[in-house]
């Protein structure tokens, strides 16, 4: 069994599956909804878990009675929590999304990390003891540089979530090992996917990938590109044929570095890239970021 730990947000949302989004003014009725902890990196961890390896994730949560909520779901889960500051009794940061019931796609009110950003003296001393890989997504970014740095000193690897750049993020790209990036992701200066990988590759970093949804990732290593196909929803040859179409494309990004973080451990990069889109491309299949793991092809 692998250790993983997992840096950053943690959120509650709260999701609605409907026909569309409200307009000004509007009120509608859900057909379906789910309540689940949530953050790029919580759901990144719950995904390396339910892959039969450890997780931990390190954030701050604390001691509002709405964190109940949150450590209730990630206990079941089978995910540990480090908190870096189990004393805050504020809210935990809270997410609404709709999910809109045709098209799979979701419209979201969050409020991120920038309210509970946690000093770099909270992290616990033993805190890499026996993990295998680290992924960091940015939403901690003092905490994510100290761990990094922790990191690469005790020769663990390093996966970055890029879903979009955060302030501080240049100092984290020295110590990462692999970059997995949205298309959203646009460092300083950067204003194609090539300036992109020229950016990240001079920070050191060898193996980068860019995801574009249903679309093909584009890939760098040691300096040579390529593109993987993803697979397409619906695919007969993958999944089974009542899974024929989007259901939800909430939290896939974080379902792919979850995956990315348990394939690395014993694949290529490529391979990685390929098993992780697979798993993605799945979940997209079920309401939330839970129900992909309940069914009985949920091992892709």
């Amino acid at each position: 069994m692998n250790r993983g730990l997992f840096v950053g947000l943690v959120t509650l949302d709260l999701i609605y599956l409907a026909e569309s989004p409200p307009r000004n003014n509007q009120k509608i009725v859900a057909s379906d909804y789910t309540v689940a902890a949530g953050g790029p990196a919580t759901n990144a961890a719950v995904t390396f878990s339910y892959l039969s390896n450890q997780a931990t994730v390190l954030g701050v949560v604390g001691s509002h009675p709405m964190t109940q909520l949150i450590q209730g779901d990630l206990a079941s889960l089978g995910v540990a929590i480090a908190d870096l500051n189990p004393n805050n009794t504020q809210a935990p940061p809270v997410s609404s999304i709709i999910v809109t019931q045709s098209t799979g796609e979701r419209a979201v009110v969050s409020i991120n990390a920038s309210k509970t950003q946690a000093m770099t003296e909270s992290i616990p001393p033993e805190i890499l003891q026996n993990v295998d890989v680290v992924l960091i997504d940015g939403h901690q970014m003092a905490v994510g540089i100290t761990i990094a740095q922790m990191a690469q000193a005790h020769n663990i690897p390093v996966v970055i979530d890029g879903g979009s750049w955060k302030p501080g993020f240049d100092q984290i790209l020295p110590f990462v090992d692999y970059a997995i990036c949205s298309a959203n992701f646009s460092p300083p200066g950067c204003q194609t996917e090539e300036e992109v990988f020229a950016y990240l590759s001079q920070s050191g970093i060898s193996h980068i990938a860019i995801t574009h949804g249903e679309n093909p990732i584009q890939y760098l290593i040691q300096g040579k590109t390529g593109f993987l196909n993803v697979p397409a929803i619906g695919e007969k040859s993958i999944y089974p044929e009542k899974l024929s179409r989007t259901i939800d494309t909430l939290g896939a990004g974080d379902i792919f570095h979850g995956a990315f973080c348990h394939y690395i451990l014993q694949e290529s990069f490529t391979a990685a890239l390929q098993q992780s889109a697979k798993i993605a491309a799945f979940s997209c299949h079920f309401f939330g970021t839970r129900q992909w793991m309940h069914s009985q092809s949920g091992d892709c």
